[in-house]
């Protein structure tokens, strides 16, 4: 094609202040896709210390970026964005479109714009010399449009609702959540998500230590706790310092996912959410995950009467993390969706009511290729496996439930256990159970347990994990044992324990019952996190001590 039929083409821009504006355009870009009439054009717009991590997203995609200055000097067929606010207005178009951003309009920013007036709907960004600067507005809820109505008429006669493309690519991928939780290695826990909007009023800044308290506090065969934090707090602290920030936590556990579109894979991986008055939360609602407020109280940033604002009205409050798993389960909120419906409208037609608008603007015929949203990608996470726990167990006759938890848990414990090998020497040196996997082949079963109970003289077991359902247990004082972990099958559900657990419960039951050797075999029934199995203990015999390991 040559460079005069190319420059013919018509020429979308999308325009974006920030990696969160810019997110919300990708969502929305599937309109256009297939069509090779379009030329589409990205530019950064200035006025926010936020939007630099969004060009490094923009480059690592390929797209057509053009400097600011540059987009000025030219003339747009459309101009697509999703905030109104910067320098905006300077840019040249024969028709503009803009979007929300985020679910609604919930929040007042004091130091932007027209005071306690809704961001995203003050005239003072909407209006251009008194009259509208969008063509289009594009909302998500006739609730956002009797909101824009009172507040800037002039806009709100060019308003049409929507829906939300976000919501709908994410429910679109709903059914690709055992995808989602399987890449986070969540297994049968309860995946919480902690959600923290930016600024001075959200959870990260009110409450930097909560995310290490859930992950030293909570069972972690029983949860699994990710922390997603704004795209605009991310560019604030930057990745490096957060990830410095958070290293406590990190290394107790703790899931740090992208800001970017792997936010919402998470949100449809999540059983719950633990959250701030970020409109995040909605989505998370809209899902159905029950919803906890961690205390938001006295802030001045959330809007009465919003539909961020009734939910946050009935969802139960966060009192601590021990309080957690029964606040969970008594699901105060158990229908959350019902208040996000004020806030996203016609379900699933996004992405086609954005097209038929935006082809009008282009006064083109939209293209008949098929309309989908894009399946959000897999969360990438990067998380070495706990080479170290503190343990608690309960004993009860032939009943042992265990829990375990970070090293640095400050909660009473019944031992230590450590991955011999793996796990750093003070840890081993101070772990009661030492554990190792099949490893080279190098030692034979019992010849490694003699190894290790040689080499830490504080380790009381050494656990040899032959396989998911077989270990060998070699005791300082009473001798060999082999342990069968049999999985719990129901309903069709194969469901397993970490064999490291059940060799912690089999060590406390010996602790409770000196003379088990006198009575043996015997069965137990085991309970760690949600799963409640069979243990089979045994006098071990050739075949277990001599196990190539």
């Amino acid at each position: 094609m040559s460079d005069a039929a190319r420059n013919q083409r018509p020429s979308v821009l999308l325009a974006f202040r920030s990696a969160v504006a810019l997110n919300r355009l990708l969502d929305v870009l599937p309109v256009f896709e297939g069509d090779p009439r379009i030329d589409r054009w990205f530019t950064l717009v200035p006025g926010s210390r936020f939007g630099t991590d969004a060009l490094a997203v923009l480059d690592r995609a390929g797209a057509r970026v053009v400097d600011f200055d540059e987009a000025r000097s030219r003339h747009f067929d459309l101009i697509l964005s999703t905030s109104p606010k910067g320098a905006l207005t300077s840019l040249s178009g024969r028709a503009r479109a803009l979007l929300p951003h985020g679910a609604g309009f919930n929040k007042a920013l004091a130091d932007e714009g027209s005071p306690a007036l809704p961001s995203g709907l003050d005239p003072a960004f909407l209006l251009s010399a008194g009259e509208p600067w969008a063509d289009l507005h594009g909302l998500g809820h006739h609730e956002q449009l009797a909101r824009l109505t009172e507040f800037c008429p002039p806009a709100a006669a060019r308003a049409v609702v929507v829906g939300d493309p976000t919501l709908d690519r994410m429910r679109e991928s709903s059914g690709r959540r055992d995808t989602y939780r399987r890449g986070l290695g969540v297994g049968d826990r309860t995946l919480l998500a902690v959600l923290t909007t930016w600024g001075p009023e959200g959870l990260l800044a009110r409450r930097h230590g909560l995310p290490l308290e859930l992950a030293l506090h909570l069972p972690v065969d029983g949860y699994l706790v990710a922390l997603v934090v704004h795209p605009n707090e991310v560019s604030a602290r930057t990745p490096f310092d957060l990830a410095e920030q958070l290293g406590p936590a990190l290394r107790a556990g703790l899931l740090l996912p992208s800001p970017h579109q792997e936010w919402a894979s998470v949100l449809v991986a999540a059983d719950a959410v633990l959250t701030d008055h970020g409109s995040t939360a909605l989505y998370a609602a809209a899902l159905g995950r029950t919803v906890v407020l961690d205390g938001y109280d006295g802030g001045s940033e959330l809007l009465p009467g919003t539909p961020m604002a009734r939910l946050l009205a009935a969802s139960p409050r966060f009192t601590g993390a021990a309080d957690l798993p029964g606040l969970l389960r008594a699901a105060a909120v158990p229908d959350a969706a019902r208040f996000a419906a004020d806030a996203f409208a016609r379900p699933g037609e996004a992405l086609p009511l954005l097209r038929a608008e935006l082809y009008r603007l282009l006064g083109l015929a939209p293209p008949r290729t098929p309309l989908a949203p894009e399946l959000l990608p897999d969360p990438v996470v990067s998380r070495a496996p706990a080479a170290a726990l503190a343990v608690r167990a309960e004993v009860d006759g032939r009943r042992v439930r265990v829990e375990r938890f970070p090293v640095a848990t400050g909660l009473p414990v019944h031992h230590r256990s450590a991955h011999h090998g793996a796990a750093g020497l003070t840890e081993q040196r101070s772990a009661e159970l030492l554990w190792r996997r099949p490893g080279t082949g190098r030692w034979s079963a019992a010849g490694w347990a003699a190894h290790v109970l040689d080499e830490l003289p504080g380790c009381r077991v050494a656990a040899a994990l032959l396989s998911a359902e077989l270990c060998l247990l070699v005791h300082r004082r009473h001798g060999p044992f082999a342990l069968r972990v049999l999985p719990h099958r129901a309903d069709g559900l194969v469901r397993r324990i970490d064999p490291a657990a059940a060799a912690s419960a089999a060590y406390a039951w010996l602790v409770a019952h000196p003379r088990a050797a006198e009575g043996l075999p015997v069965e137990l029934a085991c309970t760690v996190g949600p799963v409640t199995v069979r243990l089979e203990l045994s006098a071990a015999g050739a075949a277990q001590l001599d196990a190539e390991f």
